[in-house]
């Protein structure tokens, strides 16, 4: 699909199109409002635009749209309109001994704990050991900052999906 194609769709269908890209409600109705975006490039502008006014609430519903990393049970089941997505972003996870992978969903659990919602990051190119390095130290993180970071990773992973979106077999 490309820009002018997804301009050209159904509202509905063009809400759904956003939602597959960031879980975000306000932010995808934003999005549909928002069109014609034209190309690529506008695409990925409006997109950063509609953050601006998402608060807490809406950065959660955003996260609640993604599996925890390495939750392969998780990402089969409940998030099949972006599993291959999710895979494909956390691809290098699946090569993850067993013991790195129990480390992870661990420190899922204790970053759930700690902060009320998962653990966010941009998983491309990243490695189990790395991501569970990444998430030992966002731990450390005042709840305030960690959002803001959290929000920024789901500000790249969005950008990435919609560059996924309006390439072929999107």
């Amino acid at each position: 699909m490309d820009a002018s194609q997804l301009d050209a769709l159904a509202e509905p269908a063009a809400l759904e199109a956003f939602l597959r890209c960031c879980g975000s409600r306000r932010w995808a109705e934003v999005m549909v409002r928002g069109r014609p975006h034209a190309d690529a490039a506008r695409l990925l502008a409006a997109a950063e635009r509609a953050f601006a006014p998402l608060a807490r609430e809406d950065w959660l519903e955003a996260f609640s749209h993604h599996p925890r990393i390495a939750d392969r049970r998780a990402l089969a089941a409940r998030f099949q309109a972006t599993a291959a997505w999710s895979a494909a972003e956390q691809g290098a996870v699946a090569d993850a001994d067993e013991d790195v992978l129990e480390q992870l969903l661990r420190a899922n659990r204790d970053y759930e704990a700690r902060f009320g919602h998962i653990f966010i990051v941009c998983a491309t190119g990243k490695g189990a050991t790395e991501m569970l390095a990444l998430l030992r130290g966002r731990l450390a993180n005042q709840p305030a900052a960690e959002l803001a970071i959290a929000a920024a990773e789901q500000r790249k992973i969005t950008a990435i999906r919609l560059k996924k979106l309006l390439s072929k077999g999107a």
